[in-house]
């Protein structure tokens, strides 16, 4: 068998940066506006001024070449999406002190116009923005500017769009679970039809156990759920029920894993890589043969619990946490 070569690294140790791509693509930049907006896009235009905004330019992007809105809105009509994560508030303050220090907001949010907005409620939805439009809330600003995007299932893209503060694992399952229910309600899709929104299988079923344990340490199970997840075909109503029960069965073998934890707690070792170690130790995954066939979800689990009670704290050594590594468990 040949040996593998290592992986070219530079002087530094850093992996080198992909180069440009040698064939150029999208629009120049004196094509971005030299073609008259669709209808949809004109009609947009109108519903903003109507809202009591004003739009600044209409143009295409210039990598896929599609028509946006820049516009101003009336801070008072946008909100963010009702299934992102929460805010950081340490994040909103440090904006809060940057902005009014510089004197200047140079950052639009990205918003689409929400369909059939109740009553008073708001009308622009921004996947990515939440930080900012609330900086500018409490500096009491009166507008933000924002690209609108038409397409209102841009309205689904958080995990593809929201760059301004890097998402942690609870933060990704939190936003994937409360999309999908959002989601479920509104059609027949399934899974696989939102694979770019919901990013990875295993964040809808760490999701779920996100909300019914808050401090659940789903860094510890993310690995081994990565690799036994796939997109369920079952419209997201029925494929719903399904996650659901997978999430018990986590939460159930996590159950398990605790009492291992506290076992080897109460032998003194007290490191913060104790979960991740023992679920590693139950991983049938783990010195799985790579031409064995994939374990289910189903499989992988099981075999996870029965290998968890069987667990014996009394044969682990410090040597043997100390070699273990990995992150620790409320990394995420």
């Amino acid at each position: 068998m040949a040996e593998k070569k290592p992986k070219t690294v530079g002087a530094t140790g850093a992996r080198r940066r992909r180069k440009p791509a040698g064939v150029s693509t999208g629009l120049a930049a004196t094509e971005l506006q030299a073609a008259a907006p669709p209808g949809e896009v004109a009609d947009l235009h109108r519903a903003i001024e109507g809202d009591g905004g004003k739009v600044l330019a209409l143009y295409r992007e210039p990598y896929g070449g599609r028509w946006v809105v820049m516009a101003a809105l009336p801070i008072a009509l946008v909100a963010p999406t009702p299934y992102q994560r929460n805010l950081s508030d340490t994040h909103v303050r440090k904006l809060e002190a940057v902005i009014g220090k510089i004197g200047r907001f140079l950052d639009p949010i990205v918003a689409v116009r929400a369909v059939k907005a109740a009553e008073g409620a708001a009308k622009y939805w921004t996947p990515n923005g939440h930080h900012r439009l609330s900086a500018m809330r409490t500096l009491g600003a009166k507008s933000i500017t924002a690209i609108v995007v038409p397409e209102a299932a841009a309205a689904y893209q958080i995990l593809a769009l929201n760059t301004e503060k890097a998402h942690n694992l609870r933060e990704k399952a939190l936003e994937v679970i409360r999309m999908y229910k959002e989601l479920a309600r509104l059609g027949d899709a399934n899974e696989e039809t939102y694979a770019l929104e919901f990013e990875e299988p295993a964040f809808i079923t760490l999701g779920l156990c996100y909300e019914e344990r808050p401090r659940f340490s789903g860094g510890a199970y993310n690995p081994v759920l990565k690799r036994v997840e796939e997109f369920l075909k079952q419209p997201l109503g029925v494929a719903l029920e399904v996650r659901q029960k997978r999430a018990k069965t986590v939460l159930a073998l996590d159950d398990v894993i605790v009492q291992q934890v506290e076992a080897l707690k109460a032998r003194g070792m007290t490191s913060p890589y104790l979960k991740s170690f023992v679920v590693a130790r139950v991983n049938p995954i783990r010195f799985r043969p790579k031409e064995a066939p994939p374990l289910s979800f189903e499989e992988a689990l099981d075999r996870m619990t029965k290998a968890a009670a069987k667990f014996n704290p009394d044969r682990i050594k410090m040597d043997d946490l100390a070699r273990s590594g990995g992150a620790p468990d409320d990394a995420d």
